[in-house]
């Protein structure tokens, strides 16, 4: 799909037409999956959906992940009540999700909406009671057509406040905005344009059959709640438990994004050609070890991105009540680490390319822009990391102490260790720096503690991500697609490690000689690699149809794309 003319690049559109142009793709995404509600209960493929589409529509893949996940998804997970999903499964109806507010972003616990039950007719009234309520940035403009949304708000029994929970609200109809709802479009912000918006509710009538149910939320005709949770918290993140795979779909996304810079990338270093040292000579930027080492330094990390994200899509896929949390943790660090990873990536791939990456032709130069979505939704990143760094200092075990002597920096298993050390060593200033921190002071503790905390979450981000990598090169079947893949995971764990060399030498882990002869090893390994560089992009495996698009990935340069200015033509002689 992503390679057709309708996913082709389009010049000259203004924001309205884009997101008029994302709302038709995803139209056509929809006409293509078989079973849109079988689709939103499929982790695999809707994380698949987001790598591909990422690349070649930012707005489109924001678009697809608050329909298919958060709004389908939200609906599947909930007691269906007989509820006829057909408007929704054939696009009559764009879902759309609307949880934070404008005052209350990462502490979205503390929304104000409510939704008030009218005990005489069995529904519910919905109502935004301040301007700090309005629903914060949610696609509810009139632009793709009429919408529905999931509006997370605290269900009001008798002055009782039960918590928050999800109700089904109609927003809009073909004739416009229904009543009891207001809709403001927010300007334009960063990244693809999407139709962003404030949105609020005035006492807003919903059948009882709006309110979305299940084992931790049930109101029954006389207005008792019964849980199978205890507190309102719990209740609360249960029903929006959809925003953990909206981690895994932004992590893919961004995913994606990088993925295509580096395919971007890599193929223009290899096209473009430049004066070489000897009279006359032309070489191409990817011999100059300044440029592809940086490169291969990314491509490395890509590896290891895709591998991790690959084991976690697995493990969400697979998950049980007993391992949820610790799961849902590990989502929202690999969400972190990839999507600050996918900037980094991007950025690099794009200064690679010179001046040719400004032009959004080129396919790179909007990736950036788009990333800073992935970063900032479901959860801003540094927040979900300071919440897993908080559960960490105490309530994970990292690698014990090795005993062993310090091994060769070629050796995987010992370079796998190293990173685990650090781990180690992070934790353990964590916890020294929680219990000397001051006892009368909950945030002066924390904020003692949180530096080395979060350097730990770090520290287990990319060991995970180097366990995946690992796990995914010893299953290769041909030799030399194992040793290719074992070579582009120790130049991942030697960059990990490098940062770290005078902590691992005051510790034990490295000698003198192992510090001193870092540099050389990582050199011979980016040497070793460099003639790689290509087969390991054309195994993201791209199609053609889609590179050949984009001057610089096939050859040529946005001079293919440039316009004759016309030759303005003289004045009549006056006589």
């Amino acid at each position: 799909m992503i390679s057709g003319r309708a996913f082709a690049f389009r010049p000259g559109l203004s924001p309205t037409e884009r997101t008029t142009l994302s709302y038709d793709r995803l139209r056509l995404l929809n006409d293509t999956v078989d079973d849109p509600i079988g689709f939103a209960a499929d982790p695999h493929r809707l994380a698949a959906l987001h790598e591909w589409i990422g690349p070649v529509d930012g707005g489109l893949t924001t678009l697809a992940s608050i329909h298919y996940n958060l709004f389908l998804g939200s609906l599947v997970d909930h007691d269906d009540a007989g509820r006829d999903l057909s408007a929704f499964a054939s696009l009559q109806h764009t879902g759309t999700f609307l949880c934070t507010e404008l005052e209350h972003g990462n502490d979205v616990a503390a929304m104000e909406t409510v939704a008030v039950l009218d005990r005489t007719s069995g529904g519910f009234h919905l109502h935004t009671p301040t301007p700090g309520a309005q629903k914060f940035m949610p696609n509810t403009s009139l632009t793709g057509g009429p919408k529905s949304a999931v509006v997370a708000a605290r269900l009001i029994v008798d002055d009782n406040d039960q918590g928050i929970f999800l109700f089904l609200t109609p927003l809009s109809d073909e004739n416009g905005h229904l009543p009891g709802v207001t809709v403001r479009r927010l300007p334009e912000r960063t990244g693809t344009p999407v139709d962003h918006a404030l949105t609020a509710f005035e006492h807003k009538w919903l059948p009882r059959e709006a309110l979305l149910q299940a084992d931790h939320g049930r109101l029954d005709h006389d207005g008792m709640l019964t849980s199978n949770l205890g507190n309102r918290r719990k209740r609360f993140l249960r029903s929006i438990n959809r925003v953990t795979m909206g981690k895994l779909c932004m992590s893919a996304g961004t995913l994606g994004m990088a993925r295509a810079a580096l395919t971007i990338a890599v193929r223009h270093a290899h096209s473009r050609l430049i004066a070489g040292t000897g009279t006359g000579e032309r070489i191409a930027l990817a011999a100059h070890r300044s440029h592809h080492s940086r490169l291969l330094d990314a491509l490395a990390t890509a590896y290891a991105m895709t591998f991790l994200h690959r084991t976690v899509v697995d493990r969400f896929a697979a998950h049980t009540e007993e391992d949820r949390e610790e799961v849902e943790r590990l989502a929202a660090i690999t969400k972190g680490w990839i999507t600050w990873q996918a900037r980094r990536i991007t950025t690099e791939c794009r200064e690679r390319c010179g001046a040719q990456g400004l032009f959004p032709a080129n396919g790179i130069s909007e990736l950036s822009a788009n990333i800073e979505g992935g970063i900032t939704a479901e959860g801003d990143n540094l927040v979900i990391w300071v919440k897993a760094a908080s559960e960490m200092v105490f309530g994970h075990r990292s690698a014990p102490p090795d005993a062993r002597p310090p091994g060769d920096l070629s050796d995987l298993p010992h370079l796998r260790g190293l990173l685990a050390q650090v781990e180690t060593i992070w934790q353990t200033r964590a916890r020294t720096a929680l219990r000397e921190g001051p006892s009368d002071d909950p945030l002066g503790r924390w904020n003692v503690t949180s530096e080395a905390a979060l350097e730990m979450v770090s520290a287990h981000a990319r060991l995970q991500a180097a366990d995946a990598f690992t796990t995914a090169a010893d299953r290769a079947t041909a030799p030399g697609t194992r040793a290719l893949l074992h070579s582009l995971c120790r130049l991942f764990l030697l960059h990990q490690i490098r940062n770290h060399t005078g902590d691992l030498l005051a510790e034990g882990h490295l000698t003198p000689d192992q510090v001193r002869t870092l540099p050389k090893t990582l050199d011979t390994t980016v040497a070793d690699l460099a003639p790689q560089m290509m087969t390991l992009v054309d195994a993201f495996d791209f199609p053609a149809e889609m590179l050949s698009a984009i001057p610089i990935a096939s050859g040529g340069s946005i001079g293919w794309l440039a316009e004759e200015e016309e030759t303005p033509k003289p004045s009549p002689v006056q006589h």
